[in-house]
């Protein structure tokens, strides 16, 4: 991820607040007591804390958002540059250098050939060679695998637990009104707005933190499978080489 990219991914992040602060601009030139930013100023610790947190996920969600749609164009552009330059090629080794050194398919097509060509000689023998290429290819596209499910769990976290933690920093705004009631014995308007401001922003900010969580993991785990089924077709087509000589989906023999 560049600089470039972060940048925009903190760019976004704050998009995620940009209700409370529009609120809070409107009225600034007014000095308005109940905005985002007196918010941060008169409120308590867990008041603070609560937005801090909300912000730490708003940030990590567009940080991860953006890198794993990047990560995923280039996988695509990678599979296209598979069909363009690696079934041209006379064998796999050929068609594997003719792959950039960070392709994935290049590193399942590496990973087949040292299985097949290291097989013999060690105790790895005493497995069949289909088995033992099968395994190594497996867990090549394991890995893959893996990598393009990072940092999902931490959207679907953020998605499902961001609306919580702002509804618990309504229910700390409110209990602050009903306390300034208590305290002055009547509910005059001046004392409940600013607890009730300070507990509607929270809703609003745990609500755009969560919005954007959800439809990114929804939207990553879609693409993921599109990037998973070419990786995997690939990885069958390599075994089939190595073992018989035909492709996996045309079951032709190979150029």
């Amino acid at each position: 991820m560049t600089r470039h990219h972060r940048n925009i991914a903190v760019a976004a992040a704050l998009l995620t607040a940009l209700p409370a602060f529009a609120y809070a601009k409107g009225a600034a030139a007014e000095a308005n007591p109940y905005g985002l930013e007196a918010l941060w100023t008169n409120g308590d610790f867990i008041a603070r804390t609560v937005l801090l947190i909300m912000v730490v996920m708003s940030v990590g969600t567009w940080y991860i958002m953006l890198s794993k749609f990047v990560e995923q164009a280039r996988m695509m552009k990678a599979a296209k540059e598979v069909k363009a330059k690696f079934w041209q090629a006379s064998d796999l080794r050929q068609g594997a250098a003719l792959l950039d050194t960070a392709s994935p398919f290049r590193y399942i097509a590496d990973t087949g050939i040292k299985a097949a060509e290291h097989h013999e000689g060690t105790m790895q023998e005493s497995i069949d060679l289909y088995s033992w290429t099968t395994m190594s290819i497996q867990r090549s596209v394991d890995f893959i695998q893996n990598r393009l499910q990072g940092g999902l769990a931490f959207l679907g976290t953020v998605g499902s637990t961001s609306p919580f933690v702002g509804l618990f920093g309504t229910v700390w705004g409110i209990y602050h009104a009903l306390t300034a009631i208590g305290i002055a014995g009547q509910a005059s308007i001046d004392k409940v707005a600013g607890p009730v401001g300070e507990s509607l922003i929270m809703t609003a900010i745990g609500l755009g933190t969560a919005v954007p969580a959800v439809l990114g993991y929804n939207m990553l785990v879609r693409r993921n499978k599109g990037a998973l089924d070419e990786v995997r077709d690939f990885a069958a087509d390599v075994q089939s080489i190595l073992i018989g000589g035909y492709r996996h989906e045309s079951h032709t023999p190979a150029e």
